[in-house]
């Protein structure tokens, strides 16, 4: 039995997962001497990675024991979501049969047509802006915490089965948050400013990713999207800008993504219908300052 476990481990990923925390915590206690913005840079690339991994463990890797998986990203270097929320709300998106639906999903950027109608201007300017790629990167961090502190909140004061696994994600969560600041209350000297705005930068970086990963398609196979980068932000999303191919295969570990990607590339762009991008580069220069859609979705009221 030990022999099988240890047989299944993804060792690329143990590995990754090491070399984050190492780094992490290397700058968080001895990284005073830096330069702060580079030592915000640097964290908030270590942040962005995290959170990759915690997409990872979300999808059963890299071992074949959640509790265990969980155990070794644990202690929260991206600060702010609770991981059993992380993971309810990212399995839940994927096993909708109704992606990028404002009901349904709950990963959707969409607006129902009647709640659009019913924001002010400033929440309609302000959303507007959002949709581009510049606005989502500024603000996109902000809106992202609104929406799971208010939604959490709500749930946990409907009570309810649903809301008892809420509180309990966040109980869960609250000691590693506790256990992470007292950590760096006794044994760093790097300013608190410096941690939030790392920690809020890593989300901007994160949200790079998740701009336009699902378009309000008709069909279901049109919805999710192919972005052939190979440069460094392919590896900080860990290929999940390879998203169909994550939609199609979620247990396949993130480093055989590209080849499995190149293998069946044909077939891939035939299933979203050519929704495809060639980098993060040409998403820049569209999208940077232009709304990529419109907030409301075209296909609900």
């Amino acid at each position: 039995m030990k022999k099988g476990f240890f047989n299944s481990i993804e060792w690329p990923t143990v590995l990754l997962i090491g070399f984050v925390y190492a780094a992490w915590l290397s700058l968080a206690f001895w990284g005073q001497a830096l330069n702060p913005f580079l030592w915000i840079a640097l964290m908030a690339i270590l942040t962005t990675l995290y959170w990759s991994i915690v997409h990872e463990v979300v999808h059963n890797h890299p071992t074949r024991q959640p509790i265990v998986n969980y155990a070794l990203v644990y202690l929260p270097l991206g600060w702010v979501y609770a991981l059993g929320r992380f993971g309810d709300g990212h399995l839940q998106h994927h096993a909708t049969g109704d992606l990028t639906d404002p009901f349904d999903d709950p990963e959707s950027w969409y607006l129902a047509q009647r709640d659009w109608n019913s924001l002010s201007p400033f929440s309609r300017a302000l959303l507007t802006v959002n949709n581009t790629l510049a606005g989502r990167m500024v603000i996109g961090p902000l809106i992202t915490l609104w929406r799971m502190i208010a939604g959490d909140a709500m749930q946990v004061a409907r009570g309810g089965e649903v809301g008892k696994s809420v509180a309990k994600a966040w109980l869960i969560h609250i000691p590693g948050l506790v256990l992470l600041a007292w950590l760096l209350q006794t044994s760093s000297q790097v300013p608190a400013w410096q941690f939030a705005l790392a920690a809020y930068f890593g989300i901007s970086i994160l949200l790079i990713r998740t701009f336009l990963e699902h378009q309000a398609a008709e069909t279901q196979g049109e919805r999710t999207v192919i972005i052939e980068d190979r440069g460094p932000l392919a590896f900080l999303f860990l290929y999940n800008n390879l998203h169909v191919v994550h939609h199609t295969r979620p247990g396949l570990a993130w480093y055989r993504l590209p080849g499995f990607y190149r293998r069946h590339r044909a077939g891939f762009i035939r299933r979203n219908n050519g929704y495809v991008y060639p980098s993060y580069a040409r998403i820049f220069r569209l999208f940077f300052l232009k709304a990529k859609e419109p907030v409301a979705h075209p296909h609900t009221v």
